[in-house]
């Protein structure tokens, strides 16, 4: 018995020497600059950390995204695929246990037409393999890995729910605003048409002014008409995401919504625990690493105990009555012409984790950019906020002074055409860009790692 001992604790040793019983081991470190050297991470307060509920203060909103997490059926698959990956990780934990099973048998048989003979046996058979080469334990890693990876995927597909919803909602006031505007523009319009015909019954403005007023005026209802198409088609991509049929969606004001003024993006260490795609990708790895564990250890051999026990009536063994018959076997399996073909597949694993370890580093990659891109976009929107406030002001008052100058002095019908259009195209930038604003900062939440149950 000391001699096992002493045997096993040196074939331990030395398994534990060549990798077999390695761990893997979590990434610490991220790319230096990985949100870019222009943003500063100094701080470790991270925006993506905010409660859902308190970035998205609009109470419609709320209920639009509370009614998403309930009915998505992304959301509910990626839910089964947790419990398919709890379930294989449970039947690998299980595989360290011994395997039983009851097999009963009976025969009857005759020889040259003498008395038929009757035999059972009534064995229970068990079977246990000894993973003293790290195979069952680097499966059990393998599935505890993917079943992270399972948890992982659906807080992304949670915060990608989360996000679409939101972009979509702030999509749809955004083009209400651009309806209202436009709406009130085509009133404007036609006052101005009214206005100029008048004035060429006056004999003090010609047909071509008409002309030219009622083109732009039609010009403005066929823009009204694409923004309600649009409505209507984003509606239609809510109630998708909703997992609902279409119907009209009531929602807030553009200009009634406020957010945080605080963006701090955190230090990028943050990055590995907060956004789920890159612990999925990290995952990857980690199940790579133990599949590779696996393919080593495939070179070893395979010890399995076992044996079985019953009763048996068997003739030239036991005579009736049955009586109980017992047994025990260990076999050893060390593979030896096969070993071109293990080789084969410790290679195949050993390139697959160096994929998975590139796919890793990409995924950090991807979302540094991501967080710089939503960053300076947030920013750039905030910046020509205030220089379309100022260009609108000064075509209105160009507009005011163009519209008196055509009526009462020789100022033409193109001047104020064209300053009534450009202080058009004035406001639906200007909604536009306090879309994009809004736009930005869900698109920095989401790649901070937002939404986190």
């Amino acid at each position: 018995m000391k001699r096992t001992i002493i045997l096993l604790t040196t074939a331990t040793a030395l398994l534990s020497s060549c990798g077999i019983y390695t761990k893997y081991q979590p990434a610490e470190t991220t790319p230096d600059n990985l949100y870019g050297e222009e943003v500063a991470v100094d701080d470790t307060t991270n925006f993506g950390n905010v409660n859902w509920r308190e970035l998205f203060t609009d109470p419609q909103l709320q209920v639009l995204i509370e009614q998403g997490l309930q009915n998505n059926t992304d959301l509910r698959s990626a839910q089964l695929k947790i419990e398919e990956a709890e379930a294989a990780l449970m039947s690998a934990k299980l595989a360290f246990l011994p395997s039983f099973a009851l097999s009963p048998q009976g025969t009857v048989s005759s020889f040259d037409g003498g008395k038929a003979t009757q035999t059972y046996t009534l064995p229970v058979t068990a079977s246990w393999e000894l993973d003293i080469f790290g195979r069952l334990r680097n499966a059990k890693q393998q599935a505890k890995a993917l079943y992270a990876q399972s948890k992982d995927y659906k807080q992304a597909v949670r915060t990608q729910l989360i996000a679409g919803i939101a972009n979509i909602y702030y999509t749809l006031l955004m083009l209400d605003e651009q309806l209202a505007v436009s709406q009130q523009t085509e009133e404007s319009w036609k006052e101005t048409v009214a206005s100029t015909r008048a004035l060429m019954d006056a004999g003090l403005a010609n047909e071509t002014a008409v002309s030219q007023m009622e083109a732009a005026y039609y010009s403005v209802q066929t823009s009204i008409l694409n923004l309600k198409e649009q409505i209507n088609q984003v509606e239609n991509s809510l109630a998708l995401l909703l997992a609902e049929t279409p119907r009209h969606y009531e929602r807030g004001n553009l200009a009634d919504q406020r957010f945080p003024e605080d963006m701090a993006v955190g230090v990028p260490m943050q990055l590995l625990s907060n956004r789920p795609d890159v612990r999925a990708a990290e995952r990857s790895l980690e199940q790579a690493f133990y599949a590779t564990n696996q393919a080593r250890a495939a070179f070893y051999p395979s010890i399995v105990l076992s044996g079985s026990a019953g009763w048996t009536n068997s003739a030239g063994i036991i005579v009736n009555p049955g009586k109980f018959l017992a047994s025990a076997v260990g076999s050893l399996t060390q593979p030896l012409f096969n070993k071109g073909q293990i080789m084969a597949q410790y290679r195949i694993t050993k390139a697959q984790q160096e994929e998975a370890s590139l796919a890793f580093q990409q995924a950090l990659l991807n979302a540094g950019s991501e967080v710089n891109d939503a960053l300076v976009a947030c920013q750039t929107s905030k910046a020509k906020t205030v220089l379309f406030e100022k260009q609108i002001q000064s075509l209105e008052k160009a507009l005011e002074s163009t519209s008196w100058l055509m009526e009462y002095s020789t100022t033409t019908y193109l001047e104020v055409l064209t300053a009534r259009q450009s202080l058009l195209n004035a406001q639906l930038s200007q909604t536009a860009n306090r879309f994009s604003e809004i736009q930005s900062m869900i698109n920095l939440y989401q790649a901070l790692g937002g939404g986190r149950e």
